[in-house]
């Protein structure tokens, strides 16, 4: 079988459910609710399927969320394997649970699947494994403002081997944690400091699969970040152009309303960049996807032709960027209402309080 062949429809899986007969009550998960964090409390199931060579995607399941038991040689520990995504749930006034987008992300985990030689996973498969984990932990969706099921589907080689080739067992999951504000000082203008002598991805890398690699090679400029005083880092590609922060898309608002935005071979196609864009689009707003020079941005800012950066992602939604600092400069950003305006219709769209004119919400529970 070619794993790198795309993935034909399937018929809906029939999922076995093994209920967590440790599962948190009710009175246990409001009190978890009340102050969910980001990423750090997780709900009582999770979806399983596998993947090999001989039987291609089988034993679909939902089982207990818990620890996964690897063998020492399992290929992801070894040739780093792996790809994943990040989605999430939204409670409704009407107690409705939806999704957004969610077939974006799912093509987009393909496209990084083939990137590191896996298997890519049926789109129909990839929406029914949100469905299930929804179907045993709805109740684990908040309704408090601002608050989200985040949904992480991701998959890793596991056959035990030592050998550079492509894996021939893989295991999918999706688990869920409730979310509240990325940013623990909420929808504020970050910090941003420059990174100079690291980069993120290279052209004909992995810097467009959304894989745990890129994240890892943004730890160590990140924490040289946090030593400035800074909230995030940027990264410049070889060519001295812009590409993305450690987690999100860029966005620069010029004076005459132009959106721009860094596109590249070697950045993550934001399916919440897109989707802001559009509604730019909208409102009659020109957007262009392009290379943009370091040193358009600084002398963009320093003329007044830029008004407003933004950065925007799944997790954060869209947060301004108020200072980018360096060694050798901090430069003040200006401010603009453009973004938090924008983040206010997406976010409204998301929680069912605007109109879906595009059809982007999905409905899982």
């Amino acid at each position: 079988m070619d794993i790198t062949a795309p993935a034909e429809d399937s018929a809906p899986l029939q999922f076995l459910v093994r209920r967590n007969l440790a599962a948190k009550s009710a009175a246990e998960r409001e009190t978890l609710l009340e102050n969910p964090g980001f990423g750090s409390v997780f709900t009582d199931h999770m979806v399983n399927l596998c993947w090999s060579e001989k039987g291609g995607w089988h034993r679909p399941r939902v089982e207990p969320y818990g620890p996964i038991s690897l063998d020492p040689a399992a290929a992801v520990l070894h040739y780093a394997q792996e790809v994943f995504e990040g989605l999430k749930a939204y409670r409704h006034a009407d107690g409705g649970i939806y999704t957004f987008r969610p077939e974006q992300n799912a093509r987009r985990f393909n496209r990084s699947a083939r990137r590191l030689s896996m298997p890519e996973l049926p789109e129909e498969i990839f929406l029914q494994a949100l469905s299930e984990l929804i179907a045993a932990d709805g109740d684990w969706v908040p309704s408090g403002a601002d608050q989200t099921l985040y949904l992480r589907p991701f998959m890793f080689a596991k056959e035990a081997f030592l050998g550079v080739r492509p894996a021939k067992k893989y295991d999918f999951y999706v688990i869920g944690s409730p979310a509240g504000a990325y940013f623990t000082g909420g929808v504020t203008p970050v910090k941003i400091w420059l990174s100079e002598n690291y980069a993120r991805a290279a052209q004909g890398g992995t810097g467009a699969a959304k894989t745990g690699g890129n994240y890892a090679s943004s730890l160590l400029p990140q924490a040289e970040a946090a030593e400035q005083g800074c909230d995030q880092v940027v990264f410049l590609d070889s060519r001295g152009n812009v590409e993305e922060l450690g987690g999100m898309n860029v966005v620069f608002v010029k004076k005459d309303g132009t959106l721009v935005t860094p596109d590249s071979g070697s950045i993550l196609d934001g399916v919440t960049r897109n989707s802001l864009l559009q509604l730019a689009e909208d409102r009659g707003h020109r957007v262009e996807r392009r290379a943009v020079p370091f040193t358009e941005w600084r002398e963009g800012v320093a003329s007044g032709d830029i008004v407003e950066v933004f950065a925007c992602g799944t997790a954060a939604v869209v947060t301004p960027i108020g200072e980018l600092k360096a060694e050798g400069f901090v430069d003040e950003q200006p401010s603009g209402s453009l973004a938090h305006s924008l983040r206010e219709e997406l976010t409204d769209i998301q929680y069912g309080r605007a109109a879906d004119r595009h059809g982007w919400l999905t409905k899982l529970g």
